[in-house]
């Protein structure tokens, strides 16, 4: 199998978003937030998805150069309309001004409407970590969950992460989705013809399943935790949380009313808001603490986890963002090796903008 180097995948990705409009600064941070997924080990959300982008534009759904702008603020909170830009685009934006609010005020919120899918939710968090900062980032996304007892589709995977800083330690870097697992996983599955475990899809009549292709036939993912005897309750209502600070906060829409990411499906009806809404957040450690006591008590609470005593057959502890930061590593070094669908995708898409292929 072909092994492809970042910068390959970083220059095609690159290549498409000029192709469909976008500036060379929004080109670059577009495929910058889009490839931190592939770099992280996160395959479902990277250049994976790279045609869902152009397929939005396709029906005037994604703007490649919107007019960000506050709409709203206060000294230490905004709020962004993202204008149907790529996520990709909005959310460093919005991030980026938490960020600075947070320099003036010890703490910087800021709530996103109408934008579209932002990646992974851990790369907008991390953009926080150089400023001695603890970043927060969430985003709600079209329904394909069903709350605990429910047969109806009503919340999107709603992913939070939050990036602290250490000191001679990699930051904690936690980023997941509030349902058993992200709907890219279940992609992945298909792709490769493999069932999905129990506890993560269930049937169009609420009875668990682990056919991967559920959701086509109307079934739906299950918040963390995958039935009420395993918490998910409490995925219903993390899923829930992000989706208020994301959506009702904003004005973005909501609940079964987020716009789906494939173009090919219907928008929602009687959509009560604009686009799809992201939560933001920098927590400056010094607004608290001295920053370089917080990372020295971070270090020590890494390296008490680190060797804590592990069950049987397990080798280590693993610190939240360690096997991603790890991965990064090993792909900016060794590259990285496609899914044969997803090298088929970016053939069409070279082929339909008429640019080089990726080699």
């Amino acid at each position: 199998m072909q092994n492809y180097s970042y910068s390959a995948l970083f220059d095609f990705s690159k290549n498409i978003f000029l192709a469909i409009g976008c500036t060379k600064q929004n080109a670059q941070q577009a495929a910058t937030a889009l490839l931190s997924a592939d770099l992280r080990g996160i395959d479902s959300h990277g250049i994976a998805r790279l045609n869902g982008y152009v397929r939005l534009w396709e029906v005037h759904r994604l703007k490649p150069n919107p007019d960000i702008k506050i709409v709203h603020e206060t000294p230490s909170t905004a709020v962004v309309d993202g204008d149907a830009g790529p996520g990709l685009i909005v959310a460093p934006v919005a991030m980026q001004i938490a960020i600075e609010k947070a320099k003036n005020a010890g703490t910087g919120w800021v709530s996103v409407q109408n934008s579209n899918h932002f990646g992974i939710a851990g790369y907008h968090a991390m953009q926080a970590l150089s400023y001695d900062m603890i970043g927060i980032a969430m985003t709600n996304a079209s329904a394909l969950v069903a709350p605990t007892y429910s047969a109806e589709r009503l919340l999107g995977t709603n992913p939070i992460a939050v990036a602290i800083p250490a000191g001679e330690e990699p930051p904690f870097v936690a980023d997941f989705a509030t349902t058993t697992a992200a709907n890219g996983k279940l992609e992945i599955l298909q792709r490769q013809n493999k069932p999905a475990p129990q506890g993560w899809v269930q049937t169009s009549e609420g009875n668990s399943s682990t056919n991967a292709g559920e959701l086509k036939k109307g079934g739906a993912l299950l918040p963390l935790g995958g039935d009420k005897e395993h918490g998910s309750h409490k995925g219903y209502m993390l899923g829930s949380i992000v989706d208020f600070f994301s959506g009702i906060l904003s004005g973005a829409n909501f609940g079964p009313w987020v716009p789906p990411f494939p173009a090919y499906l219907p928008m929602p009806d009687n959509m009560p808001g604009k686009g799809i809404g992201h939560f933001l957040g920098a927590m400056r450690i010094d607004a608290f603490r001295s920053a370089a006591d917080f990372k020295k008590d971070m270090d020590r609470w890494i390296k008490r986890f680190k060797q804590a005593k592990t069950i049987e057959g397990k080798e280590r502890i693993i610190i939240p963002g360690e096997p991603e930061a790890e991965m990064e590593q090993r792909r900016k070094t060794n590259g990285f090796i496609l899914d044969p669908q997803v090298i088929a995708d970016l053939e069409q898409l070279a082929d339909k903008f008429s640019i080089p292929a990726l080699s």
